[in-house]
């Protein structure tokens, strides 16, 4: 009988009080037993340690230190990660139920990378929305072309695809790391179930001028550049007919 895959869930998180308890619950809640749970805290000067030390016998790791930003960060906690696999739930995120790895898991058929859709949340924990753009049926490196059509939250992969994440990007290197993984992996598999519920806002929308530049240049990196302004146009003629399309529903 073949033993299921380990998975090692890694949460970045700096002064985040208000947020990790609900992040770490969703993870120690779960029905699924194969995980190892990492914790990346940035120095956090608030009650963030005090809460993670409270659930300290239930965590793998925790690592308190300075960083050099998000994906520093991140990076830390891959670099010792020791899963079959890596999802990433930073302070705010959850798991979408308690269920969902071992619905994941369930029919092991040892993907390189398995992917679901994502619920949007308010801080108060409550559901809000699906994101804008939703997974395709059948994901692959191009899918991305046309923006982040699945969430990073809602996308667990072979720890041996893995990367570290490219820290010249600031805000959107996630997406950089996505599109690699998937330009390694052979067999993708959509779970069509929601994986993730996920915090509104962040840096890049905090940002938005600075996540656009960085945006651009990492289609252009794996795109080329014409067909980076030709996905770009599409996108800005799409984004006026979505908001028409959802106005006109309610």
């Amino acid at each position: 009988m073949q033993s299921i895959p380990k998975i090692s869930i890694i949460t970045v998180v700096f002064n985040g009080e208000s947020l990790i308890e609900r992040t770490i619950k969703s993870v120690l809640e779960q029905t699924y037993t194969n995980i190892e749970y990492i914790i990346v805290d940035g120095l956090s000067t608030d009650r963030t340690l005090t809460i993670v030390e409270q659930y300290s016998s239930k965590i793998a790791k925790i690592i308190s230190e300075n960083d050099k930003g998000i994906y520093d960060a991140m990076n830390k906690g891959l670099k010792i990660a020791t899963g079959d696999y890596v999802l990433f739930l930073n302070a705010g995120d959850e798991l979408y139920a308690n269920s969902t790895l071992t619905k994941v898991f369930e029919n092991f058929s040892n993907a390189d990378v398995y992917y679901g859709n994502a619920a949007i949340t308010n801080e108060n924990g409550e559901q809000l929305a699906d994101r804008r753009l939703t997974p395709p049926l059948q994901l692959t490196w191009k899918s991305l072309k046309y923006g982040m059509c699945v969430s990073h939250q809602s996308f667990i992969a072979k720890r041996a695809l893995c990367d570290f994440y490219n820290l010249d990007y600031q805000i959107s290197s996630d997406i950089d790391w996505v599109i690699n993984v998937l330009k390694r992996s052979h067999k993708i598999t959509n779970t069509q179930i929601y994986i993730s519920k996920f915090l509104e806002g962040g840096a890049s929308k905090q940002n938005q001028t600075k996540a656009l530049i960085e945006r651009f240049k990492i289609m252009v990196k794996h795109y080329g550049f014409f067909q980076t302004v030709s996905s770009h146009l599409y996108i800005m003629l799409r984004y006026p007919i979505h908001k028409l399309t959802h106005k006109s529903m309610t």
